[in-house]
Order: structure tokens, then sequence, then C-alpha cells
């Protein structure tokens, strides 16, 4: 199936291979499969954690945290250095802004940005594998992968020849809503983390978007990346405070 193999393909890491040009159409709908390659992600997780059981909690946590930026490519990773980089050198314009945001370069900001997302993760992991909630290494990826079409739905792409420009000008609205819906409803079945995790994911999302349009007009790929970690981040921070 070509828009999950898009998805599967762009979305991580694995050997997926496809055997020709996607079309626009088949881009755009590869959206509807972002949430399953996060499942997918987060199945992996669970497993090295099981083939992990006998490591001490700080250093499974840290083998994790490996796994899961390098299943990724580091790829939001990299939309949340530039878009803090963009956002701090950009002064409130936005030209300024989405031309910072362009530059592969990563400044300072953009660095302090990672090492603070990465060590917020790896300490909120720790506690959480300590008290076996590992529900959250299927949750967390899974949720975030939801965030990134929600965004594009929901959130005009301010980059013209960008890579989110060519999905969103043919996505599947409806039926990207019913996914979403579908998704929502099935982490719910997680009890009380599922209802956090969408509840703090929920709050973010609102509030980047919000900050979004008031300094750019809309989303751009690096910070839909952006969007990911700092929801990925948040969730395990909360939860870790909350659940523990």
């Amino acid at each position: 199936m070509m828009p999950f193999a898009l998805a599967l393909q762009f979305l991580t890491r694995l050997p997926v291979r496809l055997r020709r040009a996607p079309s626009p159409q088949e881009s755009a709908e590869s959206l509807l499969w972002y949430p399953l390659v996060g499942v997918v992600l987060g199945a992996l997780l669970l497993l090295a954690n099981e083939l992990l059981a006998g490591v001490d909690a700080s250093l499974r946590a840290a083998l994790l945290l490996a796994l899961w930026v390098w299943l990724s490519g580091g790829l939001h990773l990299d939309g949340l250095a530039d878009t803090v980089d963009a956002w701090v050198g950009g002064y409130g314009d936005r030209e300024r802004t989405l031309a910072i945001m362009k530059d592969p370069a990563c400044g300072p900001m953009g660095v302090l940005a990672l090492f603070f997302c990465l060590l917020l993760k790896y300490c909120a992991l720790v506690l959480l594998l300590q008290h076996q909630y590992w529900s959250l290494l299927l949750i967390t990826p899974w949720l975030g992968r939801c965030l990134l079409p929600l965004l594009l739905l929901t959130t005009p792409y301010v980059r013209a020849g960008g890579l989110g420009e060519s999905l969103t000008n043919d996505i599947p609205r409806l039926r990207l809503q019913l996914v979403l819906l579908l998704n929502t409803a099935l982490l719910l079945c997680f009890g009380m983390a599922g209802l956090l995790a969408l509840l703090v994911a929920a709050i973010l999302t609102w509030y980047w978007r919000r900050l979004l349009i008031k300094r750019l007009g809309g989303t751009t790929g690096d910070t839909a990346g952006a969007l990911l970690e700092i929801a990925e981040c948040g969730v395990l921070v909360i939860a870790a405070v909350l659940l523990i």
C-alpha cells in the first residue's frame, strides 16, 4: 500500500523501498497513516523495553531514547532546533523567522532546545520505567504522530513550495478527521495514562497553533516537527509528575 509505505519511509529509518514515485494524491493520503506509524514505533520501543528488562532503569531509559531518536531519524528534533533558532532570531518578524528556519545551520538556541528536550525525556523515562508505566512508550509516539496531520488539517501551510504544501493541497479532510477520531477513542482505552496524554497534547497543540498563527500566519514542516517533540516531551514529563 503506497500511502502507508510512504508514511513509514518519511517518518522512520526503517528500510522501506518504494517501487515507483508516489502521486500527489498518494502523498496526501499518507497523512492518514501517520498514527499507525506511531503505533509501529511505539511497538518497537515496547519490544526493546522487554528485551532490556534486566537492565537498570537509568541505562534502559538512555538506550530506549537513543533507539527512539534513531528510529525517527531525528527528523522532528531538526524541526525543533530550526524553529527555536528562527523564533529567537526572528525578533517577531514573519519573513525573518521563515528565512532563519530555512537555514540548515543549527544555532546555539537550537542546540539548547535539543539538549533540554532530550534531557527532560530521559529523566521522565527513568521515572516511568521505574514505576512500570510502560504504556507511555506506545502512547507517546503514537499520539505525537497524530498531531502532525491534525496541525496540517487545521492550520494554513505558509511556506510556498515546501514539503507540507504538497501534502495539504490534496488532503483527504473527511477521512483524516475520522482517522483522528478513531485514534483518539483508541488512546482513551489506555485509561488514565491515555486521557492524561490526550489532555496535555490538546493544550500544547492549541497553544502552539495560536503562537504560529500570530507569528507566521500558519505552520511549516519545521514547526509541525517542533510540535511533535514539544508534545512528546510534555506528555512524558507530566505523566512522570502526576502518575507517580
